[in-house]
């Protein structure tokens, strides 16, 4: 288990323990200790020093409002803004460093996901430099997460389709620090009839606390899983005994987002 909270200001206070607390009442278990990215600053930096000392990663003084107005700026695959290259070539006169960079060159990066099949990303066209430590000193969640999976022995590794688009500059990471690649596997989101992913920031409702096996049937029939109608009334464990029993990763549909459950 592992509390991804990097992004310390966005965390609010007591949210971790409420996940848990969640998880354990839909039945899932894990292994160990929770790891809490908060806590592995010591981890991030000894690659980034690998990374520098590799000569990949560069200083990077912009501003987000200088690069909002630059007018070099491309938009990247995800909708994010292309890094225009600004001090690829060393930071401008006067100017401190505010950020860490990482240098892309002409990379490709190829790999076959278990969902969404095949797929090549030009990191050079589709992303840009990206972020690995940002300007108010926290470590961005591309570099911390490739360190936490292998300091976990993460070998797969399934989430949602709205992340897609990060497994590229991972995949280039683990190669860069010589880490291993675990098998992807990119489940459809599930989106408001707005088509925007269901979060807090969309104002979707919680999950309740009341019956988990109803949402973890509706869950199962959204990834093509077809239950049983009686499964709803089954405990949680014959739930669980079930789904391992006959998940089929065929089945899950291929398209990167879905309607929600009604």
């Amino acid at each position: 288990m592992r509390m991804e909270d990097v992004d310390r200001p966005r965390c609010q206070p007591g949210s971790a323990d409420g996940i848990l607390r969640t998880l354990a009442l839909y039945g899932f278990e894990w292994d160990g200790a929770v790891l809490y990215q908060s806590q592995r600053n010591e981890s991030y930096d000894l690659a980034l020093d690998q990374l520098q000392a590799s000569g990949r990663v560069f200083p990077c003084a912009c501003t987000r409002r200088e690069l909002a107005d630059s007018q070099l700026m491309q938009q990247a695959s995800d909708g994010a803004q292309i890094y225009p290259g600004t001090c690829r070539s060393g930071l401008p006169p006067g100017k401190a460093s505010r950020s860490w960079r990482l240098r892309i060159c002409d990379e490709i990066i190829v790999f076959e996901d278990a969902v969404q099949g095949r797929i090549a990303q030009s990191l050079a066209q589709e992303v840009g430099d990206f972020v690995l430590l940002r300007a108010d000193g926290w470590f961005a969640y591309q570099l911390a997460v490739v360190v936490d999976d292998a300091a976990q022995g993460i070998t797969h590794v399934v989430r949602g389709a709205d992340l897609l688009d990060s497994t590229a500059r991972q995949i280039l990471l683990q190669q860069l620090m010589s880490l291993p690649t675990p098998s992807y596997a990119h489940l459809p989101v599930a989106v408001n009839p707005d088509g925007e992913k269901l979060s807090k920031q969309t104002h979707a409702p919680p999950m309740s606390g009341v019956r988990p096996q109803t949402a973890l049937c509706e869950a199962l029939d959204f990834l093509g899983q077809a239950p049983p109608a009686e499964l709803s009334r089954a405990s949680i464990a014959e739930l669980w005994q079930w789904a391992r029993e006959n998940w089929d990763m065929a089945q899950v549909p291929h398209r990167r987002t879905l309607p929600a459950p009604e």
